[in-house]
């Protein structure tokens, strides 16, 4: 078994005239979403995207840092929580925190998530799994603990946007029409570990065969077709897009075919439990905590909702630019 894939690429087309550590994505149509997998999924269908530019990782904690140390700015997760946006909610929880991933020391039933996931105090970007917890030897790791709102806050001060989930989707497959992965259609070619996964039975058994067993650096592993690093494991990213749960039908050589967007404005279940409903974005790309026996959602076409006021320990984002300067 080897690890972080074979030679890295480097799309030639890199470097944007203000933004050096983008790509440049020609416009194109590929096939999206997939009939193979998860119901969110499907259906299958082919959609044109204009070419834009897109960031070759993901935004790393130095990034990030430079963004807070010139705004000031304060993530969700640092701020007070208020009692009123969370009726219901357990008194000692409504504090400054987020989501993070406590690894079970045996089998747990995987049907239940509360199994692994925890809401904990003092978690934040800069205390990924709590108070006691840094980014010491992480700058180069991607930013975790961002709500969608941070994401923006960052897109909007570096002159960027989020990517639709199609822009998203179209950057991870490389190149690659209807591959299985990013890189083809086996998971491990050769013997090489492609994308940071887990590795091992989910959640209490991980043989980090990549070398981590949370985040890594953002290219240690092997770009895709199009020099992008990370649009596989590593960490979910935010798009810009509503969550619907399924893809809209569309018509192929119909004007809602080209730069499609996402579902409209939706509710779920907030992290607290309670009854109020908060609206969901959709993610894409899995993250260092998918695995074959739970989530195989290590995939160009996988996607998942996600509260936009909830930041978690497997989540970041990348940026896009749709114009040449």
């Amino acid at each position: 078994m080897s690890l972080a894939g074979e030679p890295q690429q480097r799309n030639k087309l890199a470097g944007h005239p203000t933004h050096p550590e983008m790509v440049r994505i020609p416009g194109g149509n590929f096939l999206m979403g997939s009939d193979r997998h998860y119901a969110e999924e499907a259906p299958a269908h082919r959609v044109w995207v204009d070419g834009f530019w897109i960031d070759s990782h993901p935004v790393t904690n130095e990034d990030f840092d430079t963004f807070v140390d010139e705004t000031g700015y304060v993530t969700v997760a640092e701020r007070p929580v208020r009692a009123e946006d969370y009726p219901g909610a357990l008194p000692h929880m409504l504090a400054p925190g987020s989501i993070v991933f406590q690894k079970p020391h045996r089998f747990v039933d995987t049907r239940n998530h509360y199994n692994w996931w925890n809401y904990v105090i003092g978690a934040d970007w800069r205390h990924p799994f709590g108070p006691k917890s840094s980014l010491t030897a992480k700058s180069k790791h991607p930013v975790v603990q961002i709500a969608h709102e941070d994401a923006m806050a960052y897109a909007q001060w570096a002159g960027k946007e989020l990517p639709t989930e199609a822009e998203w989707e179209y950057a991870a497959r490389g190149g690659l029409e209807g591959a299985e992965f990013a890189w083809g259609e086996e998971f491990m070619p050769k013997g090489y570990v492609m994308a940071n996964t887990w590795q091992g039975e989910f959640p209490w058994q991980n043989l980090t065969c990549g070398g981590y067993e949370g985040t890594s650096p953002v290219d240690l592993f092997a770009a895709n077709g199009y020099g992008l690093f990370d649009m596989i494991g590593n960490v979910w990213e935010w798009t810009a897009d509503w969550y619907a749960p399924s893809h809209k039908t569309v018509d192929c050589c119909g004007d809602n075919a080209r730069n499609p967007r996402g579902g409209e404005r939706d509710g779920s279940i907030d992290v607290f439990a309670t009854s109020l409903p908060i609206p969901r974005k959709v993610m894409k790309g899995g993250s260092y905590l998918c695995a074959p026996n739970y989530c195989r959602r290590y995939r160009p076409a996988a996607r998942m909702a996600q509260p936009i006021d909830t930041a978690a320990c497997h989540l970041g984002f990348r940026c896009v630019v749709r114009r040449d300067a």
